[in-house]
């Protein structure tokens, strides 16, 4: 076995011989334990009842979007995301399998873990962005009912899928709470030589961004790094680059994600579906009612029509718009579908559809032939930090819950796309700060 797929057990078994010798005494598990929380997880039906809160949350009376320190300790941190999936994996006796696939820039683990044994790929990861984290707990919650679960509906699942999860693929990032991964430019041309003496990668970040200052420990953005060609080597040529043109896989972070997905693709002939979490701006509001919030957002597009775009042409046969428009319409119809007994998880809307960013996960992997779809759950940690963390995470929950079911049992196919033009446009952000226009044209250039 390399040594990139050891078992997780296997891992953090080391990490408590480590604090044996280095301590005197194996302390890791108590220290590492997950935050208490009195909330039920989110596959528990208790959350879909309305709650006092739920009116303050969605009240748009004034909103901020200048960052600041805020709370984020009840969110699942990297060493008990390794706790956690080491104890789903065993109380699931191996339904879920859960490896080592890689390490972060900065030596942390990125894990996977696989349930299912059916003939459709699943992708789903989180915390690409590591300020977005609601995905990862979300997940969890996910995996932990999908290994132990007997209902009909998780049997039916595990036989007609295979969900491979990558919780917190920017770990570095995560820890730091911040949007981009922790690595140099040095560290990048130190190992692709032929970069040196090239321009940094347009999406570097040494300045101030989202009140994090990247000045001493610059980072990169990984989710513009990805390329629809999967085998593609750095050029020194394709620097530095641009929003609307491929990334590189100069992060390890995103290798690791594109070397998952490829082995997939290998495996099943094709990953059926992709989906990223992600968070966007706390201020915005829905299109026909400016007093309420949105709750999230909703995308299957994120590039231009390969058939019609200069350089993607040979991508055309495999894109399929109108399948990720079927993901998404069941999404959001699983949504609505909650939102009689708790308003908070109607106010979705459509992302905005003008984007060309092949340089995503989501924008390459759609070239790929998978269908996509993005989540852009309300506030990241700057802007909400861990406020309205149960309800938001139990609204990913549900979205999840609700795409997985379509495609397990095929009902995907039958949804309309056209219901996928006919979801509401995302409002406008109404976000105050010291100079709010300028913040609400940051939080567009950053999100996704």
């Amino acid at each position: 076995m390399s040594p990139l797929r050891r078992p997780l057990r296997a891992v953090l078994a080391g990490a408590a011989v480590l604090a044996l010798v280095t301590t005197g005494s194996i302390t890791a598990p108590a220290a590492a334990r997950p935050a208490d929380r009195t909330e039920p997880p989110a596959y528990s039906a208790q959350l879909d009842r309305a709650q006092p809160e739920d009116a303050a949350f969605l009240a748009a009376k004034e909103c901020s979007e200048e960052p600041r320190d805020l709370p984020i300790h009840q969110f699942t941190d990297h060493r008990e995301l390794g706790i956690e999936l080491d104890r789903i994996e065993r109380v699931s006796g191996g339904t879920v399998d859960v490896e080592q696939v890689g390490r972060s820039n900065r030596g942390r683990e990125i894990w996977s873990a696989r349930v299912g044994t059916g003939r459709k790929a699943v992708l789903i990861t989180s915390e690409i962005h590591g300020n977005e984290k609601t995905g990862t707990d979300a997940i969890l919650d996910l995996l932990s009912w999908l290994g132990t679960s007997e209902s009909a509906k998780a049997k039916r699942w595990r036989e007609a899928l295979t969900i491979v999860a990558i919780p917190k693929m920017n770990p570095d990032g995560a820890e730091l709470d911040r949007r981009g991964n922790d690595l140099t430019w040095q560290e990048v041309t130190a190992r692709y030589p032929q970069l040196r003496g090239s321009q940094p990668a347009w999406n570097y970040y040494t300045g101030t961004r989202q009140g994090d200052d990247y000045s001493t420990r610059p980072g990169f953005d990984v989710n513009r790094d990805y390329n629809p060609d999967l085998t593609y080597t750095p050029r020194r040529e394709d620097f530095p680059g641009s929003s609307d043109q491929p990334g590189w896989y100069i992060t390890p972070e995103s290798k690791v994600v594109r070397d998952v997905y490829r082995g997939l693709a290998a495996e099943f002939g094709e990953v059926d579906t992709y989906v990223d979490l992600h968070h966007q701006g706390a201020c915005y509001v829905m299109p026909d009612d400016p007093d309420e919030f949105v709750t999230l957002s909703i995308s299957g597009k994120f590039v231009s029509d390969p058939a019609t775009t200069p350089g993607l042409e040979k991508y055309a046969p495999k894109y399929d718009l109108d399948y990720s428009k079927r993901l998404n319409v069941a999404v959001y119809n699983a949504l609505q579908g909650k939102a009689n007994d708790r308003p908070i998880f109607g106010n979705v809307t459509l992302y905005p559809q003008d984007l060309h960013l092949p340089g995503t996960g989501l924008g390459s992997f759609a070239l790929n032939g998978s269908g996509t779809v993005l989540f852009e759950v309300r506030g990241q940690t700057q802007s909400l930090g861990q406020k309205y963390r149960a309800v938001l995470t139990r609204a990913v929950y549900i979205g999840l819950d609700g795409m997985l079911s379509a495609v397990a049992s095929g009902r995907v196919n039958q949804l309309d796309p056209a219901a996928y033009d006919a979801i509401p446009p995302r409002g406008p952000n109404i976000g105050t700060g010291d100079d709010a226009d300028a913040q609400r044209s940051r939080i567009t250039l950053l999100e996704n």
